[in-house]
């Protein structure tokens, strides 16, 4: 018998046991294998499922700069090629009937797992659109020396049919990738610190992979379903984004890590500090917000030139990480009427002497060298005011990613 999504309020003997926090966050405990059939038909926008790599074989692994045993618990240990290809075939089956006609399915792995993922999708119907490859900035050192170092996972993405169009968000992803097309290689860090308050998992996946995959596949109102979900890492971003979340889970102890976490950005302060770190990306387009009164607000405009004094004195441009990364210039005069320009040369700046500027007509009077920044004088287009005004910095310039002006929701 199918439930509808509303049902599993109901509580049944394990393994089928459903625990719901929230109506748009729902933890159910048990075997996917067993529970995925219950959901009617076409429940699911999109799946995000990071399936056992069957890694778990005794072997040695880096963490915090120590020698660690790599298994992960008896859900990982491996098995012969026919029980992987089996396994992966049963749950990438039930998963396709339960996805819309326009949805579709992410799914992580390493050269252990996921050749056979990719057999078993292209055998079931699925389309494959993308596999994505994952570089980790900060990758544990290989401790043989015997091979290249691990630095990269796959996430192969499928869409349900080859005959009927995906949910894509192109501009989105083109937005957060400085207008052009963001590949399908993701330099992205591995889980932080700040992702563990609440306890960790052994095979956590980072909020900033999630935040992506989220925005690339989804819209606000969307559901998602993760069969594997772990300490619930999808839910927490989908949450954060507006997006309603099943996951299922077989371990009771990452049901009650996943609780904690839900629970965690309940608080709204809590909510918009790991919402603003999820964000972040080390390739993410920088955006220089600087204050000008008005008259030279216009005449900078006019010149295409904004500066800003160089050195440590009140009003001058502190150089902080990302600078390299800067594409647009938000101008505004004390908070108000910011606007938005495109830097002519990204990531860059010039120092002019005092007299150089006032070559080019402005009169500056308070210091000898200035940071000189030239841009396009054309408005570039924006969605989101960032709070500028009542601030202690509404006067400093500083640096923010343009996701802060891009409601990207």
């Amino acid at each position: 018998m199918q439930h509808s999504l509303e049902d599993i309020t109901m509580v049944f003997v394990r393994p089928m046991e459903y625990r719901v926090l929230i109506d748009n966050f729902k933890i159910i405990h048990g075997d996917c294998m067993n529970i995925i059939g219950n959901f009617p038909d076409k429940s699911f926008n999109a799946i995000f499922a990071d399936p056992p790599y069957f890694l778990s074989n005794g072997g040695i692994s880096v963490h915090s700069g120590k020698a660690v045993c790599v298994d992960k618990g008896e859900w990982d240990k491996g098995g012969t090629p026919e029980h992987i290809y089996l396994f992966n075939r049963q749950w990438l089956s039930l998963c396709r009937e339960k996805l819309t006609d326009n949805g579709s399915i992410w799914i992580s792995g390493t050269y252990h797992n996921i050749f056979s993922v990719a057999n078993c999708l292209t055998e079931l119907g699925y389309k494959i659109l993308n596999v994505i490859t994952w570089q980790k900035s900060d990758p544990p050192p290989n401790l043989s020396c015997r091979y290249f170092n691990f630095s990269t996972e796959y996430i192969i993405w499928a869409r349900k049919s080859a005959k009927v169009p995906h949910v894509f968000n192109y501009e989105v992803m083109k937005q957060m990738n400085g207008e052009k097309q963001m590949t399908d290689v993701w330099k992205i860090p591995a889980v932080g610190s700040w992702e563990k308050h609440c306890g960790k998992h052994p095979t956590q996946k980072p909020l900033r992979l999630l935040y992506r995959i989220i925005l690339a596949c989804t819209n606000e109102g969307d559901t998602i379903l993760d069969p594997f979900a772990g300490s619930c890492t999808t839910g927490i971003a989908a949450s954060l984004l507006g997006r309603n979340f099943v996951g299922i889970e077989q371990e009771q102890e990452f049901v009650e890590l996943g609780k904690r976490r839900k629970q965690e950005i309940d608080d709204p302060i809590s909510a918009q500090k790991i919402l603003k770190k999820m964000r972040e990306n080390p390739e993410e387009v920088m955006v220089l917000v600087n204050h000008a009164r008005k008259e030279l607000r216009e005449k900078m405009i006019a010149n295409g030139i904004c500066y800003m004094r160089a050195g440590e004195s009140k009003g001058s441009l502190q150089v902080a990480p990302g600078f390299e990364r800067m594409k647009y210039l938000l101008l505004h005069t004390n908070g108000d009427n910011p606007q938005l320009y495109q830097l002519k040369t990204p990531g860059k700046f010039k120092i002019w002497a005092k007299e150089t500027l006032e070559e080019h007509g402005f009169a500056p009077e308070h210091a000898k060298y200035y940071v000189v920044l030239e841009f396009l004088n054309k408005p570039v287009e924006f969605k989101k005011t960032p709070q500028l005004k009542q601030r202690g910095n509404t006067y400093k310039a500083r640096i923010i990613p343009l996701s802060e002006l891009v409601d990207l929701r």
